[in-house]
C-alpha cells in the first residue's frame, strides 16, 4: 500500500496537475483553431491533448489498475510503451502542425 506521506501527495497533485493544465491548453488551440478555422491550429491542439492530458491519465490510470491488482503487474512494461506512444503520436501532430500551411 502507499503511504500518503508529503512526497508521494505532491507526486499525485503535480500529476493531476498536469492533466488539468495540459487540457486548457489543448481547449485553447481547439477555440484558437475553431475560430480562425486553421488547420495548424487542429493539429497543434490534438498534438496537445495526446501528448499532455492523454498521456498522464493514461500512465496515471495504469499504475493504479497494476498496484490494486486489477491488471496483472506483467502489464506494467506494455502500458508503459502505450502511454509512450501516445506521446510520440502527440510531438508528431504538433511538428506536422508547424510545418503544415494553411
Amino acid at each position: 500500500m502507499i503511504s500518503w506521506d508529503p512526497l508521494n501527495l505532491a507526486m499525485f497533485v503535480v500529476v493531476l496537475g498536469n492533466v488539468a493544465l495540459g487540457l486548457v491548453i489543448g481547449y485553447q488551440a481547439y477555440r484558437g483553431f475553431r475560430r480562425h478555422e486553421s488547420g495548424p491550429m487542429r493539429y497543434l491542439s490534438i498534438g496537445l491533448i495526446l501528448l499532455t492530458a492523454v498521456a498522464y491519465t493514461l500512465a496515471f490510470v495504469s499504475f493504479w489498475l497494476v498496484y490494486f491488482g486489477y491488471i496483472p503487474s506483467d502489464f506494467g512494461r506494455p502500458l508503459a510503451l502505450l502511454y509512450r506512444l501516445v506521446q510520440f503520436a502527440g510531438l508528431s501532430f504538433i511538428t506536422y502542425s508547424l510545418y503544415r500551411r494553411s
